[in-house]
């Protein structure tokens, strides 16, 4: 494994711990887990803890809502054709279902279109355009896409078609001349929350024309798609984000659509307990293997069937793609290790960068953040469509590699993304170029520090401060995500009890008690199995770091600790 630095995350004035643990009779530890989120008083705390759908912002401070909500009730009015074009993924096929679901609510002449990855690529075409304008469509709305496609938006006008932009990607320069644009994220925008998903956008029209027509309630039914989307899109979890997945997952949990409760049984989740971080590791994977191997619109059918038979075989079908895009994500990170391993220099190559003409381009980006996993540098995966050079960029926490991108723009047929991820397409002739230049402005931007993973630790806990009362509270902070993280604990001076076994693959188990304290604690460090032999014959005292979670067992749930390093403390 990496070496990973530890650094205990600080708190300029702690009287404001402090101050709140008193207020809102908790522990300190809880109230220092607060004022990391910027929560410092009752008031704040009370939102935090019950958010309302109260909370959610006004749609018409989004600029261009007005004429798009006009536009959307022309159309419902004079019973125009129209298209939702999203992209193939989770957050684009849950901002299509959301959409087409919403107006069919209004009785719309609506249909759906949702690009095939590996024969059309991302965002709006002109192919697509061709296609749904053949079909009579009037207005083209497009979820998740399109804050890019400048000629694209052209082209439908030029065809006397209108076009609705709903997006929530990093817009460029210019701006497409559409009817309506609306992202967060667009110059002049005032929105006040910007990091909402494609979902969250397709939501905030769904809200605007509703309000236009006095059914304000309406898209509250559609909230389930716009958590599935947000978790998924990992979009930071604060503000209104916050508020739309936590009673999304209510409605998940208390009611489930047919297709989402058919894809919660082939994952193996159970009706009444889905956590974000369930949707990220086992839904969303299952969602997007259709879109990654084939036809995403598999995905919209299922999430907007209302039949439970149709909806279980699509789920397996979703399920059967999984399973082959796992063999294919396996054999591809293999490639790449053996790559890795035998023809890079990682003394000199600050960036990975590899190509390989046959690898499957809907995994790569999977790989690519595999990679980065095990090594932890920006990585990029390219493979070989119509003879271009195509692929999937990840970034280290330290490092934004849209703004890398940019600066190698001149080498680069398109590219697009944020600071995380991104796209990319490059000439095959000029990869060495690209690999030079990139791998310099990753030298000239990074310190070998920000090479080592770095693990952030909210609290240091001891173990009898963890009691039921702590865990009611602690759990009142989901969901977790990106800007609310499941809280990182460090535990000091821990000894090792029973016997630590390997589970799975290269699962570490173990079972933990601090000294002074009674209290033991089951755990598990996933991937850690290489600290097996030493923990196993010296049984050393450790500080360890880690998250708390659950596990279940002769159906009872018990508080599980999962660790994400630990350090041995005696000389063995």
């Amino acid at each position: 494994m990496l070496k990973k630095r530890w650094n205990i995350r600080e708190i300029e004035n702690n009287y404001l711990v402090t101050d709140l643990a008193d207020s809102l009779s908790i522990s300190e530890v809880l109230a220092r887990l607060l004022v990391l989120r910027n929560i410092y008083n009752f008031e704040q705390a009370k939102n935090f803890f019950r958010p309302s759908l109260d909370h959610l912002h006004d749609p018409f401070l989004m600029d261009g809502m007005e004429s798009a909500t006009y536009r959307v009730i022309k159309a419902l009015t004079e019973n125009q054709l129209i298209c939702i074009y999203g992209d193939y993924d989770v957050d684009g096929t849950c901002s299509t279902a959301l959409l087409y679901l919403f107006l069919k609510e209004l009785d719309a002449n609506v249909e759906f279109y949702i690009p095939k990855r590996l024969t059309e690529g991302y965002g709006i075409s002109k192919a697509a355009i061709d296609y749904v304008k053949n079909n009579g469509t009037s207005l083209l709305i497009s979820v998740d896409c399109g804050i890019t496609a400048i000629e694209e938006a052209d082209y439908v006008n030029e065809l006397g078609m209108d076009l609705i932009i709903c997006d929530h990607h990093q817009p460029k320069e210019e701006i497409p001349r559409a009817l309506a644009v609306l992202d967060p994220l667009k110059p002049n925008c005032n929105y006040p929350f910007k990091y909402l998903s494609g979902a969250g956008v397709a939501f905030k029209l769904a809200q605007g024309i509703s309000e236009r027509i006095g059914k304000r309630e309406l898209p509250l039914k559609f909230l389930d798609l716009v958590a599935l989307a947000e978790a998924a899109d990992i979009v930071p979890l604060v503000d209104e984000n916050r508020v739309l997945v936590k009673e999304g997952l209510s409605s998940i949990n208390s009611k489930p659509r047919p297709g989402v409760e058919a894809l919660m049984t082939s994952s193996r989740n159970k009706v009444g307990s889905l956590t974000s971080g369930q949707i990220v590791f086992t839904i969303a994977p299952r969602i997007n293997a259709v879109g990654r191997l084939g036809d995403a619109e598999r995905a919209v059918k299922l999430l907007i069937s209302n039949d439970k038979i149709e909806a279980e075989g699509l789920a397996k079908i979703l399920e059967s793609e999984n399973y082959e895009r796992r063999k294919i994500d396996e054999d591809t990170f293999d490639d790449a290790l053996e790559i890795v391993e035998n023809s890079l220099d990682l003394t000199e190559e600050a960036a990975i960068i590899l190509h390989q003409e046959k690898w499957h381009p809907g995994v790569i980006g999977i790989v690519a953040s595999r990679l980065v996993e095990k090594y932890y540098r920006p990585t990029i995966m390219l493979t070989t469509v119509d003879g271009i050079a195509k692929g999937s960029a990840r970034s280290i926490s330290n490092f934004n590699i849209y703004e890398a991108l940019k600066k190698c723009q001149d080498l680069l047929i398109h590219f697009g993304g944020h600071e995380a991820a991104a796209g990319l397409a490059v000439e095959v002739e000029k990869l060495d170029e690209f690999k030079f230049k990139f791998n310099q402005i990753v030298k000239e931007s990074i310190s070998e520090e920000d090479m080592l993973p770095e693990i952030h630790i909210d609290s240091k806990l001891k173990f009898s401060e963890i009691t039921s009362r702590f865990l009611r509270i602690m759990d009142q902070f989901a969901p977790f995500g990106p800007g609310n993280m499941r809280p990182v604990f460090l535990s000091e001076d821990v000894e090792i009890i029973n016997t630590p076994r390997i589970v799975g693959t290269n699962h570490l188990v173990l079972n933990f008690r601090q000294q002074n304290s009674d209290k033991v604690f089951d755990a598990i460090g996933f991937n850690m199995g290489e600290y097996f032999d030493t923990v196993s014959k010296f049984r050393p005292i450790v500080d360890i770091v880690y998250n708390i979670d659950y596990s279940a067992r002769d159906g009872r749930t018990f508080p599980q600790l999962k660790l994400k390093d630990l350090k041995i403390k005696e000389n063995i």
